[in-house]
Protein backbone atom coordinates (compact mmCIF):
# COMPACT_ATOMS: atom_id res chain seq x y z
CA UNK A 1 0.00 0.00 0.00
CA UNK A 2 1.22 3.75 -0.70
CA UNK A 3 2.22 5.99 2.40
CA UNK A 4 -1.18 7.53 3.12
CA UNK A 5 -1.21 11.30 3.92
CA UNK A 6 -2.51 11.49 7.74
CA UNK A 7 -4.65 14.54 6.61
CA UNK A 8 -6.31 12.50 4.10
CA UNK A 9 -7.62 9.43 6.70
CA UNK A 10 -8.70 12.32 9.00
CA UNK A 11 -10.68 13.76 6.09
CA UNK A 12 -14.24 12.42 7.66
CA UNK A 13 -13.18 12.91 11.84
CA UNK A 14 -14.25 15.44 13.78
CA UNK A 15 -10.61 16.30 15.41
CA UNK A 16 -8.28 18.27 17.03
CA UNK A 17 -4.59 18.53 16.58
CA UNK A 18 -3.10 19.32 19.48
CA UNK A 19 0.37 18.82 18.77
CA UNK A 20 2.63 18.66 15.71
CA UNK A 21 1.18 18.80 11.89
CA UNK A 22 -1.17 16.25 10.65
CA UNK A 23 0.56 17.28 7.07
CA UNK A 24 2.20 13.65 7.37
CA UNK A 25 2.72 10.87 5.90
CA UNK A 26 1.80 7.45 7.31
CA UNK A 27 3.62 4.21 6.62
CA UNK A 28 1.04 2.32 8.55
CA UNK A 29 -1.87 2.48 10.65
CA UNK A 30 -2.11 0.11 14.24
CA UNK A 31 -3.48 0.09 17.85
CA UNK A 32 -1.39 -2.55 19.26
CA UNK A 33 2.06 -1.04 20.67
CA UNK A 34 3.62 -3.89 19.61
CA UNK A 35 3.70 -3.34 16.45
CA UNK A 36 4.45 -0.07 16.06
CA UNK A 37 7.60 1.07 13.78
CA UNK A 38 8.37 4.05 11.72
CA UNK A 39 6.49 6.65 10.46
CA UNK A 40 3.25 4.59 11.91
CA UNK A 41 -0.37 6.48 12.89
CA UNK A 42 -0.96 4.84 16.54
CA UNK A 43 -4.33 4.96 17.72
CA UNK A 44 -4.50 4.63 21.38
CA UNK A 45 -7.70 2.10 22.67
CA UNK A 46 -9.17 1.75 26.39
CA UNK A 47 -10.16 -1.52 26.59
CA UNK A 48 -11.07 -3.28 29.66
CA UNK A 49 -7.67 -4.67 30.81
CA UNK A 50 -5.21 -2.38 29.08
CA UNK A 51 -5.81 1.05 28.45
CA UNK A 52 -3.33 2.43 25.22
CA UNK A 53 -2.73 5.87 26.25
CA UNK A 54 0.11 4.49 28.48
CA UNK A 55 1.91 3.27 25.57
CA UNK A 56 2.34 6.40 24.07
CA UNK A 57 6.21 6.82 25.06
CA UNK A 58 6.90 3.27 24.14
CA UNK A 59 5.23 4.02 20.28
CA UNK A 60 7.34 7.16 20.19
CA UNK A 61 10.77 5.47 21.23
CA UNK A 62 9.82 3.12 18.11
CA UNK A 63 9.44 5.91 15.54
CA UNK A 64 5.79 6.42 15.42
CA UNK A 65 5.18 9.43 13.37
CA UNK A 66 1.35 10.37 14.82
CA UNK A 67 -1.15 8.76 17.54
CA UNK A 68 -4.51 9.24 18.58
CA UNK A 69 -6.04 10.01 21.79
CA UNK A 70 -9.17 10.67 23.63
CA UNK A 71 -7.44 11.54 26.66
CA UNK A 72 -4.14 14.50 27.19
CA UNK A 73 -0.79 12.60 27.12
CA UNK A 74 2.33 14.20 27.36
CA UNK A 75 4.25 13.07 23.73
CA UNK A 76 7.67 13.54 22.65
CA UNK A 77 8.30 16.79 20.45
CA UNK A 78 8.20 15.86 16.77
CA UNK A 79 5.49 13.35 17.17
CA UNK A 80 2.03 14.90 15.67
CA UNK A 81 -1.11 14.36 18.90
CA UNK A 82 -4.40 14.40 17.42
CA UNK A 83 -7.55 14.54 19.68
CA UNK A 84 -10.77 13.12 19.29
CA UNK A 85 -13.69 12.23 21.46
CA UNK A 86 -13.63 8.26 20.93
CA UNK A 87 -10.56 6.68 19.64
CA UNK A 88 -12.88 3.33 19.19
CA UNK A 89 -14.80 5.34 17.06
CA UNK A 90 -11.90 7.03 15.28
CA UNK A 91 -9.80 3.64 13.79
CA UNK A 92 -13.24 2.95 12.36
CA UNK A 93 -13.42 6.25 10.53
CA UNK A 94 -9.44 6.01 9.61
CA UNK A 95 -9.25 2.12 8.88
CA UNK A 96 -12.37 2.57 6.44
CA UNK A 97 -10.03 5.53 4.83
CA UNK A 98 -7.01 3.57 5.21
CA UNK A 99 -8.13 1.05 3.23
CA UNK A 100 -9.55 3.29 0.38
CA UNK A 101 -13.25 3.06 1.80
CA UNK A 102 -13.33 -0.53 0.08
CA UNK A 103 -17.43 -0.94 1.83
CA UNK A 104 -18.40 1.43 -1.21
CA UNK A 105 -16.89 -0.71 -3.37
CA UNK A 106 -19.27 -3.78 -2.68
CA UNK A 107 -22.90 -4.10 -1.47
CA UNK A 108 -22.63 -5.00 2.57
CA UNK A 109 -25.47 -7.16 4.27
CA UNK A 110 -25.56 -6.64 8.04
CA UNK A 111 -27.23 -9.35 10.27
CA UNK A 112 -28.20 -8.99 13.92
CA UNK A 113 -30.21 -10.56 16.06
CA UNK A 114 -29.74 -13.00 19.29
CA UNK A 115 -30.20 -15.94 17.32
CA UNK A 116 -29.78 -16.89 13.69
CA UNK A 117 -27.30 -14.83 12.10
CA UNK A 118 -25.23 -17.23 11.45
CA UNK A 119 -27.20 -19.96 9.57
CA UNK A 120 -29.03 -16.81 7.90
CA UNK A 121 -25.21 -15.20 6.37
CA UNK A 122 -24.30 -18.70 4.84
CA UNK A 123 -28.01 -18.37 3.21
CA UNK A 124 -27.64 -15.47 2.02
CA UNK A 125 -24.14 -16.88 0.52
CA UNK A 126 -25.57 -19.51 -0.90
CA UNK A 127 -28.62 -17.74 -2.80
CA UNK A 128 -26.31 -14.99 -4.12
CA UNK A 129 -23.35 -17.50 -5.26
CA UNK A 130 -25.55 -19.60 -7.26
CA UNK A 131 -27.24 -16.44 -9.07
CA UNK A 132 -23.56 -15.61 -9.99
CA UNK A 133 -22.46 -13.11 -7.02
CA UNK A 134 -19.36 -13.00 -5.84
CA UNK A 135 -19.69 -13.06 -2.14
CA UNK A 136 -17.44 -12.64 0.92
CA UNK A 137 -18.57 -13.85 4.84
CA UNK A 138 -17.52 -12.37 8.04
CA UNK A 139 -19.40 -14.16 10.91
CA UNK A 140 -18.93 -15.98 14.43
CA UNK A 141 -17.07 -19.33 12.75
CA UNK A 142 -14.68 -17.95 9.65
CA UNK A 143 -14.25 -15.28 7.42
CA UNK A 144 -13.89 -16.39 3.88
CA UNK A 145 -12.61 -14.36 1.15
CA UNK A 146 -12.45 -15.91 -2.04
CA UNK A 147 -11.00 -19.38 -1.52
CA UNK A 148 -9.20 -18.28 1.75
CA UNK A 149 -11.18 -19.31 4.98
CA UNK A 150 -10.16 -17.37 8.31
CA UNK A 151 -11.39 -18.80 11.68
CA UNK A 152 -13.02 -16.11 13.58
CA UNK A 153 -12.04 -15.08 17.53
CA UNK A 154 -15.16 -13.04 17.71
CA UNK A 155 -18.54 -12.56 15.70
CA UNK A 156 -17.76 -8.98 14.92
CA UNK A 157 -13.77 -8.84 14.53
CA UNK A 158 -12.21 -5.15 15.10
CA UNK A 159 -12.94 -2.34 12.76
CA UNK A 160 -9.54 -2.49 11.15
CA UNK A 161 -9.78 -5.99 10.09
CA UNK A 162 -13.63 -5.75 8.96
CA UNK A 163 -11.36 -2.70 6.50
CA UNK A 164 -8.83 -5.09 6.14
CA UNK A 165 -11.51 -7.98 4.56
CA UNK A 166 -13.14 -5.77 2.75
CA UNK A 167 -10.39 -4.54 1.11
CA UNK A 168 -9.46 -8.31 0.48
CA UNK A 169 -12.41 -8.98 -0.62
CA UNK A 170 -12.79 -6.10 -3.26
CA UNK A 171 -9.43 -7.27 -5.03
CA UNK A 172 -10.65 -10.74 -5.21
CA UNK A 173 -13.40 -9.36 -7.33
CA UNK A 174 -16.27 -9.47 -4.39
CA UNK A 175 -19.58 -7.81 -5.13
CA UNK A 176 -21.30 -8.34 -2.21
CA UNK A 177 -20.66 -9.33 1.50
CA UNK A 178 -22.47 -10.78 4.18
CA UNK A 179 -22.04 -10.67 7.69
CA UNK A 180 -23.02 -10.85 11.36
CA UNK A 181 -23.17 -7.87 13.71
CA UNK A 182 -22.88 -8.79 17.61
CA UNK A 183 -24.46 -5.98 19.81
CA UNK A 184 -21.12 -5.93 21.27
CA UNK A 185 -19.44 -5.15 17.57
CA UNK A 186 -21.84 -1.98 17.53
CA UNK A 187 -21.39 -0.87 20.56
CA UNK A 188 -18.05 -0.81 20.32
CA UNK A 189 -18.54 0.80 17.13
CA UNK A 190 -16.58 -1.71 15.04
CA UNK A 191 -18.47 -1.21 12.21
CA UNK A 192 -18.49 2.59 12.10
CA UNK A 193 -17.24 4.06 8.79
CA UNK A 194 -19.38 2.97 6.26
CA UNK A 195 -23.60 2.18 5.23
CA UNK A 196 -24.77 -1.59 4.92
CA UNK A 197 -26.67 -1.58 2.29
CA UNK A 198 -29.02 -4.00 4.11
CA UNK A 199 -29.22 -4.31 7.94
CA UNK A 200 -31.55 -7.34 9.13
CA UNK A 201 -32.79 -7.87 12.41
CA UNK A 202 -33.53 -11.31 13.31
CA UNK A 203 -35.15 -11.43 17.02
CA UNK A 204 -33.65 -10.86 20.67
CA UNK A 205 -33.51 -12.65 23.73
CA UNK A 206 -32.13 -11.53 26.99
CA UNK A 207 -28.36 -12.42 26.53
CA UNK A 208 -25.10 -11.01 26.88
CA UNK A 209 -26.13 -9.68 29.89
CA UNK A 210 -23.05 -9.54 32.48
CA UNK A 211 -19.84 -8.02 33.29
CA UNK A 212 -17.61 -7.05 30.10
CA UNK A 213 -21.04 -7.38 28.00
CA UNK A 214 -24.08 -5.81 28.69
CA UNK A 215 -25.18 -3.49 31.73
CA UNK A 216 -28.65 -4.27 31.20
CA UNK A 217 -31.60 -5.97 28.31
CA UNK A 218 -32.37 -2.37 27.47
CA UNK A 219 -28.17 -1.51 26.87
CA UNK A 220 -28.44 -4.74 24.66
CA UNK A 221 -31.22 -3.52 22.60
CA UNK A 222 -30.21 -0.24 22.32
CA UNK A 223 -27.01 -1.79 20.73
CA UNK A 224 -28.91 -3.28 18.14
CA UNK A 225 -31.15 -0.83 17.41
CA UNK A 226 -27.49 1.21 16.17
CA UNK A 227 -27.68 -0.68 13.27
CA UNK A 228 -30.86 0.50 11.45
CA UNK A 229 -29.15 4.53 12.07
CA UNK A 230 -26.47 3.11 9.43
CA UNK A 231 -27.87 1.20 6.96
CA UNK A 232 -29.99 2.48 3.55
CA UNK A 233 -32.58 -1.08 3.85
CA UNK A 234 -34.03 -2.46 7.27
CA UNK A 235 -35.78 -5.75 7.36
CA UNK A 236 -36.68 -6.56 10.23
CA UNK A 237 -39.11 -9.69 12.37
CA UNK A 238 -42.30 -7.86 12.32
CA UNK A 239 -43.20 -10.97 15.03
CA UNK A 240 -40.68 -10.24 17.09
CA UNK A 241 -41.71 -8.34 20.71
CA UNK A 242 -39.37 -5.40 20.61
CA UNK A 243 -39.04 -4.64 17.37
CA UNK A 244 -40.59 -1.14 17.75
CA UNK A 245 -37.67 -0.39 20.01
CA UNK A 246 -35.37 -2.39 17.88
CA UNK A 247 -36.62 0.79 14.75
CA UNK A 248 -36.37 3.61 16.95
CA UNK A 249 -34.72 6.33 15.81
CA UNK A 250 -33.48 4.52 12.70
CA UNK A 251 -32.65 6.46 9.76
CA UNK A 252 -33.55 3.32 6.84
CA UNK A 253 -36.39 2.25 4.48
CA UNK A 254 -38.12 -0.90 6.13
CA UNK A 255 -39.52 -4.07 5.16
CA UNK A 256 -40.63 -7.04 7.41
CA UNK A 257 -41.07 -10.52 7.28
CA UNK A 258 -42.49 -13.21 9.76
CA UNK A 259 -45.69 -15.21 10.41
CA UNK A 260 -47.65 -12.47 10.43
CA UNK A 261 -49.91 -12.30 7.84
CA UNK A 262 -48.87 -7.92 7.91
CA UNK A 263 -45.72 -8.72 7.32
CA UNK A 264 -44.20 -7.98 3.74
CA UNK A 265 -42.95 -11.48 2.93
CA UNK A 266 -44.65 -14.27 5.57
CA UNK A 267 -44.44 -17.94 5.72
CA UNK A 268 -47.59 -20.06 5.37
CA UNK A 269 -48.68 -23.60 5.64
CA UNK A 270 -45.72 -24.69 7.63
CA UNK A 271 -45.34 -28.60 7.62
CA UNK A 272 -42.85 -30.77 9.37
CA UNK A 273 -41.22 -32.93 6.67
CA UNK A 274 -39.47 -36.46 8.08
CA UNK A 275 -37.84 -39.10 5.97
CA UNK A 276 -35.45 -42.13 7.11
CA UNK A 277 -32.22 -40.14 8.08
CA UNK A 278 -33.79 -36.60 7.34
CA UNK A 279 -35.56 -34.05 8.84
CA UNK A 280 -36.69 -30.89 7.20
CA UNK A 281 -39.45 -28.32 6.90
CA UNK A 282 -41.44 -26.83 4.06
CA UNK A 283 -43.63 -23.73 3.56
CA UNK A 284 -45.18 -20.79 1.66
CA UNK A 285 -43.75 -17.97 1.32
CA UNK A 286 -46.28 -15.02 0.43
CA UNK A 287 -46.52 -11.33 0.29
CA UNK A 288 -44.04 -9.46 -2.50
CA UNK A 289 -43.14 -12.78 -3.25
CA UNK A 290 -45.22 -15.99 -3.76
CA UNK A 291 -43.57 -20.23 -4.10
CA UNK A 292 -43.40 -23.22 -1.85
CA UNK A 293 -39.70 -23.97 -0.33
CA UNK A 294 -38.63 -26.94 1.47
CA UNK A 295 -35.68 -26.58 3.03
CA UNK A 296 -33.41 -29.55 4.90
CA UNK A 297 -32.94 -27.95 8.56
CA UNK A 298 -35.80 -28.72 10.72
CA UNK A 299 -37.77 -26.44 12.86
CA UNK A 300 -39.95 -23.33 13.06
CA UNK A 301 -36.86 -21.17 13.39
CA UNK A 302 -34.93 -22.58 10.22
CA UNK A 303 -38.51 -20.97 8.50
CA UNK A 304 -37.53 -17.80 10.01
CA UNK A 305 -33.85 -18.05 8.73
CA UNK A 306 -34.59 -18.72 5.12
CA UNK A 307 -37.37 -16.52 4.90
CA UNK A 308 -34.93 -13.21 6.47
CA UNK A 309 -32.40 -14.83 3.61
CA UNK A 310 -35.63 -14.42 1.09
CA UNK A 311 -36.43 -11.16 2.13
CA UNK A 312 -32.50 -10.08 1.54
CA UNK A 313 -31.89 -11.93 -1.55
CA UNK A 314 -35.12 -10.25 -3.07
CA UNK A 315 -32.77 -7.06 -3.54
CA UNK A 316 -30.66 -8.86 -5.72
CA UNK A 317 -31.00 -10.48 -9.45
CA UNK A 318 -31.86 -13.44 -8.07
CA UNK A 319 -34.53 -15.79 -9.59
CA UNK A 320 -37.01 -17.66 -7.80
CA UNK A 321 -34.64 -20.86 -8.81
CA UNK A 322 -31.54 -19.59 -7.78
CA UNK A 323 -33.18 -19.29 -4.15
CA UNK A 324 -34.91 -23.07 -3.99
CA UNK A 325 -31.98 -24.61 -5.10
CA UNK A 326 -29.97 -22.66 -2.62
CA UNK A 327 -31.80 -23.19 0.07
CA UNK A 328 -31.67 -26.38 -0.33
CA UNK A 329 -27.89 -26.78 -0.69
CA UNK A 330 -27.25 -24.15 2.12
CA UNK A 331 -25.09 -25.87 4.86
CA UNK A 332 -23.85 -24.54 8.26
CA UNK A 333 -21.29 -26.24 9.74
CA UNK A 334 -21.92 -27.40 13.54
CA UNK A 335 -25.94 -26.52 13.44
CA UNK A 336 -28.34 -29.28 13.04
CA UNK A 337 -25.67 -30.64 10.76
CA UNK A 338 -27.42 -34.26 9.68
CA UNK A 339 -24.75 -36.58 9.32
CA UNK A 340 -26.10 -39.57 7.45
CA UNK A 341 -24.89 -42.84 9.00
CA UNK A 342 -27.94 -44.59 8.58
CA UNK A 343 -31.53 -45.52 7.13
CA UNK A 344 -32.80 -46.25 10.37
CA UNK A 345 -32.14 -43.20 13.15
CA UNK A 346 -31.15 -39.22 12.28
CA UNK A 347 -27.86 -37.99 13.59
CA UNK A 348 -27.03 -34.63 14.04
CA UNK A 349 -24.33 -31.91 15.43
CA UNK A 350 -25.45 -28.90 17.01
CA UNK A 351 -23.05 -26.14 18.53
CA UNK A 352 -25.81 -25.82 21.56
CA UNK A 353 -23.53 -25.05 24.49
CA UNK A 354 -25.92 -23.32 27.09
CA UNK A 355 -28.96 -24.58 28.55
CA UNK A 356 -31.13 -22.27 26.67
CA UNK A 357 -29.65 -23.46 23.23
CA UNK A 358 -29.90 -27.07 24.33
CA UNK A 359 -33.69 -26.36 25.31
CA UNK A 360 -34.34 -24.99 21.98
CA UNK A 361 -32.93 -27.52 20.21
CA UNK A 362 -34.14 -30.45 22.42
CA UNK A 363 -37.77 -28.37 21.76
CA UNK A 364 -37.63 -27.95 18.11
CA UNK A 365 -36.68 -32.25 17.75
CA UNK A 366 -38.97 -33.01 19.83
CA UNK A 367 -42.00 -32.05 17.01
CA UNK A 368 -40.33 -34.62 14.80
CA UNK A 369 -41.88 -37.09 17.29
CA UNK A 370 -39.05 -39.35 17.67
CA UNK A 371 -39.32 -42.97 19.20
CA UNK A 372 -36.29 -41.71 21.12
CA UNK A 373 -34.58 -38.30 21.46
CA UNK A 374 -30.85 -39.03 22.38
CA UNK A 375 -28.74 -36.18 23.68
CA UNK A 376 -24.83 -36.30 23.71
CA UNK A 377 -23.19 -33.86 25.52
CA UNK A 378 -20.01 -32.32 27.75
CA UNK A 379 -19.47 -28.90 29.44
CA UNK A 380 -16.10 -26.94 29.64
CA UNK A 381 -13.45 -26.69 31.97
CA UNK A 382 -13.01 -23.58 33.70
CA UNK A 383 -16.69 -22.17 32.82
CA UNK A 384 -19.16 -21.71 35.17
CA UNK A 385 -20.67 -24.31 37.14
CA UNK A 386 -24.09 -23.52 36.92
CA UNK A 387 -23.97 -24.04 33.46
CA UNK A 388 -23.17 -28.14 33.60
CA UNK A 389 -25.72 -28.16 35.85
CA UNK A 390 -28.85 -26.24 33.93
CA UNK A 391 -27.54 -28.56 30.69
CA UNK A 392 -28.28 -31.42 33.13
CA UNK A 393 -31.09 -30.56 34.08
CA UNK A 394 -32.69 -29.54 30.28
CA UNK A 395 -31.16 -32.88 28.84
CA UNK A 396 -32.53 -34.72 31.44
CA UNK A 397 -36.12 -33.39 31.53
CA UNK A 398 -36.23 -33.27 27.77
CA UNK A 399 -34.08 -36.45 26.28
CA UNK A 400 -35.34 -40.33 26.50
CA UNK A 401 -31.46 -40.85 27.11
CA UNK A 402 -28.89 -38.23 27.77
CA UNK A 403 -24.94 -39.81 27.62
CA UNK A 404 -22.66 -37.75 28.86
CA UNK A 405 -19.46 -37.30 27.53
CA UNK A 406 -16.20 -35.07 27.87
CA UNK A 407 -16.21 -31.47 25.95
CA UNK A 408 -13.20 -29.12 26.40
CA UNK A 409 -11.67 -30.13 29.77
CA UNK A 410 -9.40 -27.12 29.86
CA UNK A 411 -7.72 -27.39 33.04
CA UNK A 412 -10.31 -29.63 35.04
CA UNK A 413 -10.72 -33.09 35.34
CA UNK A 414 -12.99 -34.05 32.89
CA UNK A 415 -14.88 -36.86 35.23
CA UNK A 416 -15.50 -33.99 37.94
CA UNK A 417 -17.35 -32.10 35.04
CA UNK A 418 -19.09 -35.09 34.37
CA UNK A 419 -20.22 -35.31 38.23
CA UNK A 420 -21.73 -31.89 37.72
CA UNK A 421 -23.45 -32.70 34.83
CA UNK A 422 -24.87 -35.64 36.89
CA UNK A 423 -26.22 -33.23 39.75
CA UNK A 424 -28.19 -31.45 37.40
CA UNK A 425 -30.08 -34.89 35.91
CA UNK A 426 -30.66 -35.83 39.35
CA UNK A 427 -33.18 -33.38 39.40
CA UNK A 428 -34.89 -35.24 36.89
CA UNK A 429 -35.76 -38.79 36.09
CA UNK A 430 -34.47 -38.90 33.15
CA UNK A 431 -31.90 -41.82 31.89
CA UNK A 432 -28.62 -41.46 31.38
CA UNK A 433 -25.19 -43.02 30.33
CA UNK A 434 -21.60 -42.05 31.31
CA UNK A 435 -18.97 -42.06 28.80
CA UNK A 436 -15.94 -40.03 28.81
CA UNK A 437 -14.22 -40.72 26.07
CA UNK A 438 -15.89 -38.43 23.14
CA UNK A 439 -15.22 -41.20 20.35
CA UNK A 440 -16.57 -44.02 22.42
CA UNK A 441 -19.37 -42.13 23.77
CA UNK A 442 -20.60 -41.22 19.82
CA UNK A 443 -19.74 -44.86 18.95
CA UNK A 444 -21.90 -45.68 21.78
CA UNK A 445 -24.85 -43.92 20.29
CA UNK A 446 -24.10 -45.08 16.82
CA UNK A 447 -24.38 -48.58 17.95
CA UNK A 448 -27.60 -48.27 20.26
CA UNK A 449 -29.75 -46.44 18.12
CA UNK A 450 -33.09 -47.68 17.45
CA UNK A 451 -35.20 -47.23 14.41
CA UNK A 452 -37.02 -43.43 14.65
CA UNK A 453 -34.39 -42.31 16.81
CA UNK A 454 -33.14 -38.71 16.45
CA UNK A 455 -29.29 -38.67 18.16
CA UNK A 456 -28.03 -35.18 18.67
CA UNK A 457 -24.34 -34.75 19.41
CA UNK A 458 -24.04 -31.12 21.32
CA UNK A 459 -21.59 -28.52 22.29
CA UNK A 460 -18.49 -29.31 19.94
CA UNK A 461 -20.86 -28.46 16.26
CA UNK A 462 -18.07 -26.69 14.08
CA UNK A 463 -14.91 -26.88 16.55
CA UNK A 464 -12.15 -29.13 15.27
CA UNK A 465 -10.37 -29.60 18.59
CA UNK A 466 -10.58 -30.56 22.14
CA UNK A 467 -8.86 -28.38 24.79
CA UNK A 468 -7.31 -30.55 27.28
CA UNK A 469 -4.67 -29.29 30.04
CA UNK A 470 -4.16 -25.54 27.97
CA UNK A 471 -3.44 -27.50 24.40
CA UNK A 472 -5.53 -28.11 21.32
CA UNK A 473 -5.72 -31.63 19.85
CA UNK A 474 -7.80 -32.12 16.91
CA UNK A 475 -10.82 -33.42 17.48
CA UNK A 476 -13.34 -32.94 14.71
CA UNK A 477 -16.69 -35.12 15.26
CA UNK A 478 -17.16 -35.71 11.50
CA UNK A 479 -14.25 -37.45 11.59
CA UNK A 480 -14.80 -39.27 14.33
CA UNK A 481 -18.29 -40.63 12.94
CA UNK A 482 -16.39 -41.64 9.67
CA UNK A 483 -13.88 -43.75 11.52
CA UNK A 484 -16.17 -45.44 13.75
CA UNK A 485 -17.83 -46.23 10.48
CA UNK A 486 -14.74 -47.53 8.98
CA UNK A 487 -14.02 -49.53 11.96
CA UNK A 488 -17.41 -51.08 12.08
CA UNK A 489 -17.02 -52.06 8.43
CA UNK A 490 -13.72 -53.68 9.01
CA UNK A 491 -15.44 -55.64 11.97
CA UNK A 492 -17.72 -57.03 9.75
CA UNK A 493 -15.58 -58.41 7.01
Amino acid sequence: MLMPALKKLLERLDYQCVQGNPDIEISHLIYDSRKAGKDDLFVCIKGTAVDGHKFVGEVAQKGAAAIVVQEDVEAPEGVTVIKVEDTRYALALLSAAYFDHPAEKMRVIGVTGTKGKTTTTYMVKSILESAGYKVGLIGTIEAIIGDEVIPASNTTPESYIIQEYFHKMVETGCDCCVMEVSSQGLMMHRTAGFVFEIGIFTNIEPDHIGPNEHASFEEYLACKSMLFRQCRLGIVNKDDAHVEEILKGHTCEVETFGFSKDADIHAVNTKLVKRPGYLGVAYTVEGLLNFDVEIDVPGKFSVYNSLTAIAICRHFKVSKENILKALKVAKVKGRIEMVKVSDEFTLMIDYAHNAMALESLLTTLREYHPHRLVCLFGCGGNRAKSRRYEMGEVSGRMADLTIITSDNPRFEEPQAIIDDIKTGIAKTNGKYVEICDRKEAIAYAIHHGEPGDIIVLAGKGHEDYQEIKGKKYPMDERVLIAEILKEDQEKDQ
